[in-house]
C-alpha cells in the first residue's frame, strides 16, 4: 500500500491537530470531518482506541507505514533508554525530516520528494533513502547543481533556519549539519510515546 494521497486536511481534522504543517482548513472547521462533525455523540474512547490514535497521529506527522513505523519501534526497543524517546529520536533524525527542519522544503512531503528525486546529499553524495538516519556531525545539502530550485529557495525564504536548536544551517554554502541526537525536550511535536509504547508491548 502506498502512501496516503487523500485530502490532508479531512486527517488534520480527525486528529484536530495540524499534523501536516499550517492548515487553513483546519482553522476554519476545527471539527472532526463528517456529516455532523462537533454535534456527532461519540463514543468514549477505550484505552485502546488512545494509544491507536496517538499511534496513527506520529505516522501521520512523519509519513511512515505502519510496517516501517514498527521496525522503527522495535530499533528503539533494542537500544538503551527511554523507548519512546529514542524512537522520537529516530523519526526526527531521518533523511527526509532533516531536510524538512533546515527549511529546504515547506513541508516533510516535500522534503521526501527532494530525498527521492536525488536532490539531497549527505557528506556531499547523493542520498536518495528518506529513511536514512542522520548521524551526529554528518552534512546534510542541496545538491550544487538543483540549488537555485524554485521550491528549494520558496521554501528557505520562510525557514531563515532551523527551528530546532540540535541543527546548525550555512546560508552561505547551504548546508546544514546535525549537532546532536534531538532529546525529547527538544523535539516540537505534540505526541505521547508513551501511548504508542504501550500500544506496541499490548
Amino acid at each position: 500500500m502506498g502512501h496516503f494521497t487523500g485530502p490532508r486536511s479531512k486527517v488534520a481534522r480527525r486528529f484536530g491537530e495540524p499534523v501536516f504543517g499550517p492548515d487553513k482548513v483546519l482553522e476554519k472547521r476545527p471539527t472532526p470531518p463528517g456529516q455532523h462533525g462537533a454535534n456527532k455523540r461519540r463514543k468514549k474512547v477505550s484505552e485502546y482506541g488512545v494509544q491507536l490514535r496517538e499511534k496513527q497521529k506520529a505516522k501521520a506527522i512523519y509519513g511512515m507505514r505502519e510496517k516501517q513505523f514498527r521496525l522503527f519501534f522495535e530499533r528503539a526497543k533494542a537500544k538503551q533508554g527511554i523507548t519512546g524517546d529514542i524512537l522520537l529520536a529516530l523519526c526526527e533524525t531521518r533523511l527526509d525530516n532533516v531536510a524538512y527542519r533546515l527549511g529546504l522544503a515547506a513541508t516533510r512531503a516535500g522534503a521526501r520528494q527532494l530525498v527521492t528525486h536525488r536532490h539531497v546529499t549527505v557528506n556531499g553524495k547523493v542520498c536518495n533513502i528518506p529513511s536514512y538516519i542522520v548521524r551526529p556531525g554528518e552534512v546534510v545539502s542541496i545538491r550544487e547543481k538543483d540549488r537555485d530550485m524554485v521550491s528549494v529557495a520558496d521554501a528557505l525564504k520562510v525557514h531563515k533556519s532551523p527551528v530546532v536548536t540540535w541543527l546548525s544551517w550555512d546560508e552561505s554554502t547551504m548546508q546544514g549539519t546535525l549537532l546532536s541526537v534531538p532529546e525529547r525536550a527538544e523535539i516540537p511535536e505534540n505526541i505521547e510515546v508513551q501511548l504508542i509504547v504501550e500500544f506496541f508491548s499490548r
